[in-house]
Order: C-alpha cells, then structure tokens, then sequence
C-alpha cells in the first residue's frame, strides 16, 4: 500500500490514540495533536472512534482490542504498536488488507542486550548465591566461572538479538545465532545457525538467549527435546515471549538441578500464584521488564511522533512488519 496520505484528501489526519486505564497518554501527544486530529480511546470505546481515522496508534500494546473493532476501521491505512513484538496485534483480516503496520523497532535492543549480559554475568559470577549467602550472615568464599570464552546461542537475529550478539561478544563471549536463513559470514553473529534444527545446535552451549518473535514458526521452539539437548550446567535466558519455551519442561529441567534460567517473561504474565517458578532454586524471574529503562515511554512517543512526521511528508513511517511472518524482515 501506499504508506502516505493521498494528495487529494485533507492535510490532517485523525489518528486514534488506544490507551490503557491507569497508563499516562504519550508524552508527545499534544506535539501529535500539533499534525493529526487525535481522539483517545480504551479498548471499550476504540469501535466507537474508528470510524474515518487513518491512523491508529496502539499505546497500550498489549492489546487484542483491533479485532474485535476491526468492522469500524473503515478509513485506516497504518497501525503502529508502541512495542517490538506484534503478536498481540496480529489476526487474519489485518493480515489480509493493505494497512501497514510498524512497530517500535530499535527502542528496546540496547536495553534488552544490556539486561541478557546483566543476566549472563549475575549467572558466571554467582551473584544471585553470593546475596543469598550475605542475607543468610554466611561468610564463604568460592570460585566464579570465567565469562570470556564461554559459548552463548542467540535464537533471533533480529535488531534485539543483534545487540545482544555484540554486547556478549565484547564482554569475550563465543556468540552464535540462530535464524530462519543461516549463513557463516555475519556481521553481529559471525555463524548464523538453521533454527529450523535448533536441536542439532545446542549440545556445547552455555548461554541460550530466546529473543526470536513469537509466530506460529516459533511458538514452542524451545520443547522438551531441545531442552534435553543442552548440556548439563546450561543456562536459559528468555527475553522474548514466554511461548516460545515448553515452560513445564523446562521446569522440570530445573527442578532436576540440570539447567537454571532467567525468564522475563512467562506463558501467562503475572505468574500465577503457585506455579514452582516463584521459589524454585536455579531461576530467576523478572516482570516482563528487560526493556523498560527509565525514560523508555518517552523514546516511543517521540518515535511515533517523528514517524507520523515523515508519513506527512509523504515518506515510509519505519520499516514496515511483514504481516504473514509477524516481524520486520531483513
């Protein structure tokens, strides 16, 4: 589709603005008010303030509201999510129609990259044990691992896991990657492996980093086989969708004292009360949190407010998602 207004139609758009209770509006908006005629609205109200507007930007990310209101979309030409992963956003007719979607790409992969390392470090230099044992008034000395020379897998090649890729590798880390078109010649992962065959590549791994976007490709990639592949001591950090990982059998992985984890985000965010992973020893979990730095909703208002810029002026409002793979190819 065309990604910029017609020539013939009036200068201004109407963009809505889908926020969530509790969350403050964009910090841009009354700039984006400056270029667009903007109407918020809640997932309750985004059907009712559809209708003509030719813009959507989706504030609260998580959000599966467009579906349901995708009949009143009668005017809409570009959706973008103030996020990296769009599977929240994704169903069938928005697939199916010429609206183009973007989503906050390049706004997380500095911090995302930083916290895999923090988590990377906390595990080799038994930071975790270490507080433990200072919370526990133990005085007892022990030996870390050597980080420089360890070998870490990066499932994602994407603007995320290339970060990754290059923080690890300055800090002395043997990186590799794994993504839909392997090659040996990359310039972030050197190796770059078939993740069709994940199983095939795991058995000298310390470090397995999942940050691959969540499609029906990847939705439990990281099964039960795969785990089992891993060799004994490895270590799991997922920063991408908690669905990408079979959970009960890594669970049981852990349980079993084989592998330990950092998981930022689970199959169903909050954890549920109960489940093993709030107090089992060998994982850590964190509150889908890896990329919120401070400041971080500020970046992606004044992005969405600089793409809304450039569709004015007739350009492409970033790189757009390649609807059928659900992520923003090449």
């Amino acid at each position: 589709m065309t990604p910029h207004p017609d020539p013939d139609r009036a200068a201004r758009p109407t963009v809505v603005v889908l926020t969530a209770n509790g969350v403050a509006p964009p910090s841009t908006l009354e700039e984006i008010r400056d270029l667009a005629d903007v109407r918020e609205c809640t997932a309750d109200t985004l059907a009712d303030a559809l209708p003509g507007a030719e813009v959507l930007l989706l504030w609260d990310f998580f959000s599966e509201a467009l579906a349901s209101a995708w009949h009143a979309a009668d005017s809409l030409r570009w959706v973008h999510v103030a996020a990296a992963g769009v599977d929240k956003l994704l169903f069938d007719e928005l697939r199916d129609s010429d609206v183009l979607v973007t989503n906050a790409r390049g706004v997380f992969d500095e911090p995302i990259a930083e916290y895999v390392l923090a988590c990377v470090l906390a595990h080799d230099k038994l930071l975790h044990q270490t507080e433990a044992l200072q919370r526990s008034g133990v005085w007892h000395r022990r030996e870390t691992t050597r980080v420089a020379g360890r070998r870490a897998l990066v499932v994602g090649t994407g603007g995320i896991g290339r970060a990754t890729a290059r923080l690890l590798r300055a800090v002395g880390l043997d990186v590799a990657g794994a993504g839909r078109r392997p090659r040996d010649d990359d310039e972030d992962f050197g190796r770059v492996l078939d993740s069709a065959r994940l199983v095939d590549h795991l058995g000298d791994v310390d470090h397995l980093v999942m940050v691959a976007p969540l499609t029906e490709a990847t939705r439990g990639m990281l099964g039960p086989a795969e785990l089992a592949a891993l060799p004994d001591g490895a270590h799991v950090v997922n920063v991408g969708r908690g669905q990408l990982v079979d959970q009960d059998a890594l669970t049981a992985e852990i349980v079993s004292g084989r592998l330990s984890a950092h998981l930022d985000v689970l199959v169903v965010e909050p954890l549920p009360e109960g489940d093993p992973l709030w107090t089992l020893g060998g994982v850590h979990i964190s509150p889908h949190m890896s990329g919120d730095v401070v400041g971080w909703r500020d970046t992606l208002s004044a992005q969405f407010r600089d793409h809304l810029r450039t569709w004015l002026a007739g350009g492409e409002p970033g790189p757009a998602v390649d609807k059928s793979r659900g992520y923003v190819s090449g």
